[in-house]
């Protein structure tokens, strides 16, 4: 008995929508951190308000340089201690107020962090016993092909992410704290 013509067409139809869904690429990625500090959140805040001040609290960073303060837009470059890769990011929002600011990876090395792009978040927030440091992350891998090797795909953007940002937070902890 003959396949019906329509059901030829159904068929086909569906196999071109599965082959378009398995080629959809990678999806955005997220991790959240926080930390309590038993110190008030000014005295938080002061230590890392600075957008440049990243390697006077990150134990993962080797060196830092900044160029334009504050302000949207303003950049810092880092070289990572593991390694010797170098990250540039950029400030996209600052608020003093708030105790917070945004910023992006501003330029790709997926030879240092396993990401093609970043924009993070970090605030500092009243707590019971003193205050909160909130970090987030939104990413993609840094190997945005279909079948990404094993150091670029998302598990490592996640596990890069995570450990950056737990480093970032116990060293903001051990200064604020006089620990570090």
């Amino acid at each position: 008995m003959p396949i019906p013509f329509r059901l030829l067409l159904a068929f086909a139809a569906l196999s071109a929508c599965a082959g378009i869904a398995s080629a959809h690429g990678p999806t955005p990625q997220k991790v959240e951190e926080k930390i309590a500090i038993s110190v008030p959140p000014d005295a938080v805040w002061k230590l890392i308000k600075d957008f440049g001040s990243i390697g006077a609290w990150h134990p993962s960073v080797a060196s830092a340089k900044s160029e334009g303060g504050n302000a949207s837009g303003a950049t810092r470059t880092f070289t990572l201690k593991s390694g010797g890769g170098e990250l540039v990011e950029s400030l996209d929002d600052y608020q003093e107020k708030d105790m917070s600011y945004g910023y992006r990876l501003a330029t790709e090395n997926d030879e240092a962090f396993p990401a093609s792009f970043y924009s993070d978040t970090i605030q500092v927030v009243p707590a019971s016993g003193g205050s909160e440091v909130v970090w987030g992350s939104r990413f993609y891998r840094a190997d945005t092909t279909n079948e990404p090797p094993e150091n670029k795909n998302d598990e490592a953007a996640i596990k890069a992410t995570e450990d950056f940002i737990k480093a970032g937070l116990a060293g903001i902890k051990a200064k604020a704290e006089g620990k570090g």
